[in-house]
């Protein structure tokens, strides 16, 4: 098992209000930025490498929800030493000395790319280890952090699906203003995912872009970010639980090169209290869950 000497202790943050305002939680499982001294003594590439990766203050834009009443999920870890936005053994066997589970995941998209649950490289490409890791080292991982953040993300799911009949997961997200290809044209500065339409009901992405649009952000859907793992498992309309992925372009709240706030970035805390006010508003009691007609 992984040695973290209290260093994530806790790995994950829940702010569970006393009272909920609707079913809805907010969750930011990239903004961790707290680096284990074995990991960073591990790595070829330093500090600020690393956290090219982060949703660098994610968290910190959507903290203040719990107080309006609405759960608030924060990851303290960073995702380059684990991504819990993939499956839980997406692993690349190239990254390890001794053998992956026959149940590992090695031939997915996202470990082709090595980004896999314990990625290869960072967010720029470069490569983060010196050497091959333990194959036990990344297992401890997944068991230590990866494991109990989902646990406790269903056990929150289930108690507003059995409160209210609906649940509805916003996973914030931050993305850079560029992207690494030049073809790609220039990004906007909100991307809405729903997994191509099959994470949520409609009217809830609706409603953010809506939203979105009238507080003065140009708006996107599902390109360059459809939404990750957490969109596409906990997604499932049909059963009354909707989750939708917001990915901010940094520019707007923060300065990239430096990762410092701008000033903008108490307006943007703003408009995320505002949205959230405004998905209080949905018809909960059309969000499902569905019984299929008899024929």
């Amino acid at each position: 098992m992984p040695q973290f000497d209290g260093e994530l202790s806790p790995p994950f943050t829940i702010v569970e209000p006393a009272v909920w305002r609707a079913p809805i939680i907010f969750n930011s499982p990239h903004s961790g930025s707290v680096y284990p001294q074995a990991f960073l003594a591990a790595s070829r590439v330093d500090v600020a490498a690393l956290r090219r990766s982060e949703d660098s203050f994610v968290d910190e834009l959507i903290a203040g929800l719990s107080a309006q009443g609405f759960p608030v999920v924060s990851v303290h870890f960073p995702r380059s030493y684990v991504d819990v936005n993939r499956e839980p053994y997406e692993l690349d066997p190239r990254m390890f000395s001794g053998r992956l589970p026959s149940f590992a995941n090695t031939r997915s998209m996202r470990v082709a790319g090595g980004l896999g649950t314990i990625p290869r490289v960072v967010g720029d490409g470069q490569e983060i280890y010196r050497e091959r890791l333990d194959v036990d080292d990344a297992l401890g991982r997944i068991e230590a952090l990866y494991k109990p953040y989902h646990r406790a993300l269903r056990r929150l799911i289930s108690k507003a699906h059995l409160a209210f009949g609906t649940a509805i997961l916003v996973d914030c997200h931050s993305m850079p203003s560029v992207g690494v290809s030049r073809e790609e044209p220039p990004r906007p500065d909100v991307v809405i995912g729903d997994r191509y339409g099959t994470s949520c009901a409609a009217v809830l992405r609706d409603r953010v872009e809506q939203t979105f649009a009238a507080l003065g952000y140009s708006v996107g859907c599902n390109k360059p970010y459809a939404g990750g793992f957490i969109t596409e498992h906990y997604g499932n309309p049909a059963s009354g639980l909707h989750a939708v992925q917001i990915e901010l372009n940094r520019a707007i709240y923060m300065d990239e090169r430096r990762r410092e706030r701008r000033p903008r970035f108490a307006a943007v805390v703003e408009d995320f209290g505002r949205l959230a006010e405004t998905l209080t508003a949905l018809p909960f009691g059309d969000l499902g869950p569905f019984v299929a007609a008899a024929e």
